[in-house]
């Protein structure tokens, strides 16, 4: 058995028109409207035809641009079908929420909160929203303002006064005097 594009399409089309399409070196990506992707979520796992139960990873990219800086990412399996989506919402600076999907697929819920913790995407309705990997009063030290270290617009060296950076013998010599 082996699922097409035309297939997937039709699913998703049964809960929105407004589907972005992408492909590139047989690896198919869609954008799909952020109001939606619960729906379209739920749609791609339950219809026979796709059976999407498999949640890989979600991520988010940071394309430092006025408008729609963010995308949120879903890399979704069919094992049944042996197939691979990737599927994608736009999100702005200005409203940095998305719905979560931790009701569709359980694994989301760590996903969702690194992708809070690196970016600052809040996941509506998330059983426990909270930092992954950086303390919880990792801010800003002259503004309060959370930092999430993967956004374009965190400094490179870090913020002075935060956490220390870890010696670099390859450029400044022996660090030990």
């Amino acid at each position: 058995m082996s699922l097409s594009k035309e297939t997937i399409l039709k699913v998703i089309s049964n809960v929105t028109e407004d589907i972005e399409i992408y492909e590139h070196r047989g690896q198919l990506s869609l954008t799909v409207p952020k109001d939606k992707i619960v729906e379209v979520a739920e749609a791609l796992k339950n219809d026979a035809s796709t059976l999407f139960n498999h949640l890989v990873d979600i991520t988010a990219i940071d394309w430092l641009k006025p408008e729609n800086r963010f995308d949120v990412v879903y890399f979704v399996n069919s094992l049944e079908y042996n197939f691979k989506l990737r599927l994608k919402v736009k999100v702005d600076e200005t409203d940095l929420t998305c719905p979560t999907v931790t009701n569709v697929w359980p694994s989301a819920n760590w996903y969702e909160r690194e992708t809070f913790d690196m970016y600052g995407v809040k996941f509506e309705g998330h059983p426990g929203l909270r930092r992954f990997y950086m303390p919880e009063d990792f801010n800003d030290p002259e503004t309060g303002e959370s930092l999430h270290p993967l956004r374009k617009d965190f400094p490179l060296m870090g913020i002075p006064g935060t956490l220390p950076l870890p010696p670099y013998p390859e450029k400044y010599g022996d660090t030990k005097d």
